[in-house]
This record gives C-alpha cells, sequence and structure tokens, in this order.
C-alpha cells in the first residue's frame, strides 16, 4: 500500500472523529441550556402557585397536610411494632433501636430521629405501678395550622395540638 493514502486515510478518520466530538459537545451544551431553561420555567410556575391543599390518604384520615400524614404515619408504625413486640417479648421496648425488624419498624427508621418537618421522641414509661410504657412524640420544626404536635403512650391513642407539645390531655386525634 502507498504509505501517503495511509496517511491520509488516518487524518480522515481523525478528521471525522473531531466534527463527531464538536457535534456532541454543541449537542451537550444546547442541552444544558434547555435544561435550565425548563428548570427555570417550572421554579417560576411552582413559585406563582400556591400549594395544592391536601389530599387525605384514606376516608377520615385526620391530617392537615403531608407532612402531618408522614409524622402520623411513622407514629402508627411504631405503635404497631411495639404491640407487636409487647406480645413477643411480655414487655415494651425501651427504644427504638430495640423495635428495629419488628412489624415494619426498620433499622433505618429508627436510625434517625429526623422525620422531615418533625422530630421523633421516644422513652420509656416506666412511671406507672406494675406496668411498663412508652411515651413515643412527635414534634413539628414549625407550629402552624399545617404542623400539629402530637403524643402517644402503650394505648395507641395518638393525641394532637396546635398550640403547645402534646400530651395526655390533648385531645384526641381521629
Amino acid at each position: 500500500m502507498n504509505r501517503g493514502w495511509i496517511q491520509e486515510y488516518c487524518a480522515g478518520i481523525l478528521a471525522l472523529g473531531m466534527v463527531g466530538a464538536g457535534l456532541g459537545w454543541a449537542h451537550e451544551q444546547a442541552s444544558a441550556q434547555t435544561s435550565e431553561q425548563t428548570s427555570a420555567q417550572t421554579s417560576a410556575q411552582t413559585t406563582a402557585q400556591p400549594p395544592a391543599a391536601y389530599q387525605p390518604k384514606f376516608p377520615g384520615d385526620p391530617a392537615r397536610s403531608e407532612s402531618e400524614a408522614q409524622a402520623l404515619g411513622y407514629m402508627r408504625v411504631v405503635l404497631r411494632a411495639e404491640s407487636a413486640y409487647k406480645k413477643r417479648h411480655s414487655e415494651y421496648a425501651d427504644s427504638l433501636a430495640s423495635l428495629a425488624g419488628t412489624g415494619t419498624f426498620t433499622k433505618r427508621m429508627a436510625h434517625t430521629t429526623e422525620r422531615g418537618d418533625y422530630t421523633a421522641s421516644f422513652r420509656p414509661n416506666h412511671d406507672r405501678a406494675n406496668h411498663d410504657g412508652f411515651v413515643l412524640t412527635m414534634t413539628p420544626k414549625k407550629m402552624d395550622s399545617d404542623h400539629r404536635s402530637f403524643y402517644a403512650e402503650e394505648d395507641g391513642v395518638i393525641h394532637g395540638d396546635d398550640q403547645k407539645a402534646a400530651d395526655l390531655d390533648s385531645p384526641k386525634v381521629k
């Protein structure tokens, strides 16, 4: 083969590769700009629209917001896990970590007390004569009409309050 022809052939392949790379880069830049514009438009639309009203998750859902629904859901999981733990061990668990793996309560759920807009608190309650128990609370990071505080004990009744930290005397959440 002719050496000059091989060099021209290789130079042509190299040139095509460079053109392809340049086109790919240009396409990537155009996509990034389009993505930024779309993101900016979406952000502007999101900030211009008021938040959607809370849609209840089931008939009789007592939550007033998505955050409350998540907090109440977490409480229900803990309460069911405590009930199952009590049946298995004849006493209530003394920590969230002890509940991990009971029912649908996971190690990940026990790992942190930060639950979105809420902070969970759990403690054993041995204040009652001949009775062990626990206290579970969900305290909002910002209390307002969409973020009540919640309180529950071993009886499984959840109490809620939108004025102060919920306790046993707070109204029952339906």
